[in-house]
């Protein structure tokens, strides 16, 4: 008798120790940190609102308050009374792993894949530090670009949000064959593993590369282009059939397909074969347009990238004489064009072709879009709400909202008054986590 009430307290103990075994270690205080805002850009309404407060838990916005809000358990608070504040910016078409220089013609027979790779972990972060969140990276030529991705989604290395499609699909000799301007010993036959295709067999072949690679959307080149070694930037490159079963083989497997094309026939084809978005579409004529608008295909403008070609063309011996007589005709035409497609009413997604010019002054396209035309907010949705609306994220992506990953910026100062103030970024957060202050 006298043992039990020491059994009872074993027992009792055991009991204890059981719950507390099966209720497992108590849950970690939710991250949350706050974001106090001078202004706030709705993109989805396309207002301007006033104070707002931005809560984010973890990766994602819990909630947006108006006014100077207080929650008291936040970890963090940024109190940015005189910025404005707006989404993460998205860049529809940059290239992570180059960037032109006076050597760029020649590094590819000097440079080894990794010291590409290298140096894109610095485009990345300064592409990260101007405000882009989030970008497409449409084309390198060895997949390095899927490396670098898969680097920062592990948090090795900062950068954007990347969704890439890894190596371009087009024809032999055409904008896409990465040995245009080879001697002929070195120049081999690429193919569908290389992105070089001649039919429509090669076509679905490459796409599933592409898919086996990790590649997250497709680039095709069914027209020619500026800087490559060939003569002709508008000429088509691609039949309607090769181009037809890329867009079949991509949608099969999840895949948005962009398609590189200046000339007005390449765009044409482009559209009827089924492609998601047009880059460039310099010559672009109202036919273009107007199917662009039947069938619901993006055009993002990259007007940056074609002043830019045009500027360097004008410094003697900085391109081949044949790129810079290509610079030459396509740099003064690719802003009206951007502007007339705008009126037109053809859907547009910001991009820049990032890596023609210095990575990091992707901003200085608003600009260029405003002097086209396009009102200051239309820019600024472009490149977050329609940007997302075109790499089908906008569940996750495009605005400051319930939700969505806290991808938030601002900047001094309003863009509505002065797009050019979003040259100038002075607080980024990617997916709740803040990269400059």
């Amino acid at each position: 008798m006298r043992l039990l009430p020491i059994a009872v307290a074993i027992a009792s103990t055991l009991t204890v120790c059981t719950h507390a075994a099966e209720a497992g270690p108590a849950a970690a205080p939710p991250d949350i940190k706050t974001i106090h805002c001078g202004h706030l850009i709705d993109t989805d309404a396309g207002k301007l609102l006033g104070e707002s407060t931005i809560v984010v838990e973890g990766a994602r916005i819990r909630e947006v308050r108006p006014g100077r809000a207080d929650v008291a358990n936040a970890k963090q608070r940024f109190d940015l009374p005189a910025s404005t504040c707006l989404p993460g910016l998205i860049d529809s078409h940059v290239h992570l792993t180059m960037e032109f220089s006076p050597t760029t013609y020649s590094d590819k027979f000097r440079l080894n894949v990794a010291d590409f790779a290298i140096r894109s972990t610095v485009y990345a972060k300064r592409t990260l530090d101007a405000g882009f969140t989030t970008v497409r990276n449409l084309a390198d030529y060895d997949n390095d670009s899927i490396a670098l991705r898969n680097a920062i989604d592990a948090g090795i290395v900062p950068g954007p949000r990347i969704f890439t499609a890894g190596k371009a699909i087009g024809s032999t000799g055409g904008h896409a064959d990465p040995t245009d301007g080879y001697r002929a010993d070195l120049a081999g036959n690429p193919g569908p593993k290389d992105g070089i295709v001649n039919s429509p067999e090669d076509a679905w072949k490459a796409v599933r590369q592409h898919y086996k690679d990790g590649a997250d959307a497709i680039k095709i080149m069914p027209s020619g282009g500026v800087l490559d070694e060939s003569a002709s930037v508008d000429n088509a490159q691609m039949t309607i059939e090769e181009i037809k079963a890329v867009a079949a083989a991509a949608h099969d497997y999840g895949f948005t397909v962009a398609a590189h094309a200046h000339g007005a026939e390449g765009i044409r084809r482009a559209i009827l074969g089924g492609v998601d978005s047009i880059e460039h579409g310099t010559y672009m004529d109202d036919a273009d347009m107007k199917l662009m608008k039947e069938h619901g295909t993006w055009l993002v403008p990259t007007i940056i990238a074609g002043k830019t070609a045009e500027e360097q063309a004008k410094i003697p011996g900085r391109y081949p004489p044949q790129v810079a007589a290509k610079a030459l005709l396509v740099g003064p035409i690719i802003q009206a064009t951007a502007g007339k497609a705008y009126k037109a009413g053809v859907k547009i997604a910001f991009g820049t072709d990032a890596g023609v010019f210095p990575h990091g002054g992707n901003a200085k396209e608003f600009v260029y879009m405003v002097e086209a035309g396009m009102p200051p907010m239309f820019a600024i949705q472009a490149a977050t709400t329609h940007a997302a609306q075109l790499l089908k994220k906008e569940k996750d992506l495009g605005s400051i909202a319930p939700g969505k990953f806290a991808d938030v910026i601002a900047v001094d100062g309003n863009p509505l008054d002065d797009v050019a103030v979003l040259q100038k970024v002075g607080f980024v957060m990617k997916a709740g986590v803040t990269y400059k202050q």
